[in-house]
């Protein structure tokens, strides 16, 4: 029955979107199905309304915030959550949740592919915001702690393996000089770029930029958040807490194609996203014209290269 509907899906979107080839329907089509999948689970959502839902999930860091913790926070606004689970150092993420477990120890990207028990699950040129409530971040995370005389902008930069090749979206160390010295007259910035012992890693390798030893001789007014860590780790649960803290009391981000860009665009304000065209299925669908915004209300303005974002810096820092 699965696979006969799964046909016909692919059908429907071919003829509802006519201008996504090949695999691209497949996306479309897949977001079809796990949206029917909810079907089964009216009555509890709508009517028994008591706790029931238990919230497994392994994959990617993007797909969890884009789809997996919207849902959990519904479900938890609904009454019906019972019990999440997810990987290591995830807590903060889910602080609402009373039965949180941190059971994974590594993420397994092929989770979030033909994984139905979400109503967006994967790309699509539209998504279902029934079931989908963006976590309350920043009016949870703010704080007093970090603070400065100047407005934060974070700089959340990244530099791994990206679909089985070297690097494509990060901030090169040049590129990096010319925005600090533009804005850290008028900015307090934190410089973020997790190391691999902070964050539960998936298939794509963190690689080494030495771009941190260099922002502290050449910018030593920029913080860099692996510092801000060692300073409080005896305040913190877990480098996750302290990103949310500092992304709470910002409203000035530039992020990185990926989880990276998801998780800024939780806090409002201005986040410009380096995506470079070819890489990833968020330019055919136009997502940061929609899932992106729909986060936070935040103004998401793409860049597809460098010049991009030096451009966006002058405009709008």
């Amino acid at each position: 029955m699965q696979s006969l509907l799964l046909k016909v899906l692919y059908l429907f979107a071919a003829l509802r979107y006519p201008r996504y080839k090949g695999d691209l329907r497949y996306f479309v089509r897949d977001n079809f199905y796990a949206r029917l999948s909810q079907l089964p689970f009216f009555i509890r959502d709508y009517a028994q309304k008591k706790p029931y839902k238990v919230i497994d999930f392994q994959g990617e860091f993007e797909h969890e915030l884009r789809y997996v913790l919207p849902f959990t926070y519904w479900h938890y606004l609904n009454g019906t959550l019972k019990q999440t689970i997810s990987c290591q150092a995830t807590k903060p993420f889910y602080f609402f949740s009373e039965n949180h477990t941190e059971k994974y120890t590594k993420r397994i990207w092929q989770d979030g592919y033909g994984n139905y028990n979400f109503p967006n699950m994967t790309h699509s040129p539209s998504f279902d915001y029934s079931k989908w409530v963006p976590v309350p971040f920043k009016k949870h995370y703010q704080n007093d702690l970090f603070r400065y005389d100047k407005p934060l902008l974070v700089i959340a930069n990244k530099y791994n393996i990206e679909w089985d090749k070297p690097p494509i979206n990060f901030l090169s160390i040049d590129a990096l000089d010319r925005i600090v010295s533009t804005c850290k007259h008028t900015y307090q910035i934190v410089y973020n770029r997790p190391l691999s012992t902070q964050i539960i890693g998936d298939n794509s390798e963190i690689m080494d930029l030495n771009e941190h030893e260099w922002l502290r001789q050449q910018h030593p007014e920029v913080l860099l958040m692996n510092d801000l860590y060692q300073t409080h780790s005896d305040k913190l649960m877990n480098f996750n807490q302290l990103q949310l803290m500092v992304y709470a009391n910002a409203d000035r981000f530039i992020s990185m194609h990926g989880g990276t860009a998801a998780l800024a665009s939780y806090f409002g304000g201005i986040n410009i996203i380096l995506s470079h065209p070819g890489g990833g299925f968020e330019h055919y669908f136009d997502e940061y014209s929609t899932i992106f915004p729909a986060f936070s209300g935040a103004k998401i303005l793409h860049a597809k290269c460098a010049d991009d974002v030096f451009e966006y810096v002058n405009r709008y820092f």
